[in-house]
Order: structure tokens, then sequence, then C-alpha cells
């Protein structure tokens, strides 16, 4: 058990806080934390800082050159269930290689983001025909049997304004040329599936108004959040 003290966002007083270390308790469990949030949210951000604070394995999307891809800026739609099943596999292969970590894993973006917000947009714009849709959905339910749902999803819940924000700060040329109506569309597709769809524990976070990178205060305010929620100091927050 690690006992550590962290200054209270509530004020000037010092809090004790009690964290399980979970490498070494409880059956040696090991917990798998998700960051999801449309693009620019500022989930690579966060997962650093959170991974450097707890001594947590990060686990960043990698960049993965798709075969398919170049074919599918060709021709979108006879390409486009390529493309995705292409992306399924990988992700596929990376939860399975979070499962079978010995570390607490905090990853950046999740399987089921790639299937109910990418590839399900995709499929509403006319880019995969029902058929195909549907086998991918069939496959990807297959691979759900046998993985583990993260112990936590924290939501990055952001508005389309401060999203285009923070990609145009960042400068990625290929972002700048987003359309805003995709980027809403995803937005949408985000607040369904986090609090419709998706059955396991999570945490909404709306990041508006916070600059964890620069304002210490908002990383407290969040580091606080997530010691409720995953250790239960002050009970479980939604």
């Amino acid at each position: 058990m690690l006992i550590t003290f962290l200054p209270s966002t509530l004020g000037r007083q010092w809090k004790k806080i009690i964290f399980v270390d979970c490498k070494t308790t409880n059956h040696n469990l090991t917990v798998h934390i998700v960051i999801a949030g449309n693009i620019g949210s500022g989930k690579s951000t966060l997962a650093e800082l959170l991974a450097k604070h707890y001594g947590w394995e990060p686990f960043m999307e990698p960049v993965v050159d798709n075969p398919y891809l170049s074919d599918y800026y060709k021709d979108i739609k006879r390409w486009s269930f390529a493309l995705e099943v292409f992306f399924l596999k990988q992700r596929f292969k990376d939860i399975m290689t979070i499962n079978a970590s010995e570390k607490t894993i905090i990853q950046d973006r999740s399987i089921y983001e790639g299937v109910y917000i990418f590839t399900a947009n995709n499929h509403e714009m006319g880019n995969m025909d029902d058929r195909d849709f549907e086998t991918y959905m069939e496959l990807f339910e297959q691979m759900m049997t046998i993985v583990k749902m993260p112990d936590l999803m924290i939501y990055l819940r952001s508005s389309v304004a401060h999203l285009v924000d923070n990609i145009h700060k960042r400068g990625r040329d290929y972002e700048q040329t987003m359309p805003l109506k995709y980027l809403s569309n995803l937005n949408d597709r985000y607040e369904d599936f986090v609090m419709k769809t998706y059955k396991g524990r999570k945490l909404v976070i709306d990041v508006d108004n916070m600059d964890y990178k620069n304002r210490p205060e908002d990383f407290a305010t969040i580091v606080d959040r997530i010691d409720a929620t995953m250790f239960g100091i002050f009970g479980p927050l939604d």
C-alpha cells in the first residue's frame, strides 16, 4: 500500500490519500484505464500526465501503416470494409496485449471508439454498406467474448469549438481542413456511445474550461475525481 499526500483542491489543507497498489494487492490485480474523447479533446496529453503522476504504463495508439489506406482514398466505398477490418484487427491485438500485461495500463483511445464512433460514422455516411457493416459488427462482438473490458473509461467531453481550438493549436497539417460537420457528427456519436451504449465503469470530465497541461489546479481536480472513482475514498462518481 502506498501512502502519499496531495494538496486539496477544496482549500489549503492537506489531505491524505491512500492508493492501493494494484500490482501487489487483491491477488495481483492489474488495472486497465482508457481515455476516450473526440479528436482534439486532449487524450494523449492527459494520458501522459496521469501515467507520470501514478506511475502507470502509458499505451498510446500506435501509428500503423494500413496497407489499404491509399486504395481507400482512391475509392472509399470499395475499400472501406477492408480498411476498417484492418484497424479492428490491430486494435484487437492491442487490447490482447493490454489484457496480458502485469502492469496498470492507461490507454489513449479504445477499440470501442474505433467501432462505435469512427466505423459507425463511415457506415452512416454511406461509405460501408449494410451487409459489410453487419459482418464487421459480428466480428467485433466475437472478439469481445474473449477480452476484458477496461476497469475505467475516462471520457473527455468537449464542445466542437474547444476541439477546433485545440486542433488549430497543435497544428497538424492533415487535421486543419477537417470539416466542422465531421467533428460535430463524431461528437454526437461519442455522447450517444458513452452515455447510452457503453456498459462499463466511466468517469465523465467536461474539459472546455480546463487546461490541465498548464494549470496544476485543473490537473489536481481530475486526479481527485479519479481517486474517488478508482479507490473509493469519497464513493463512486459518474
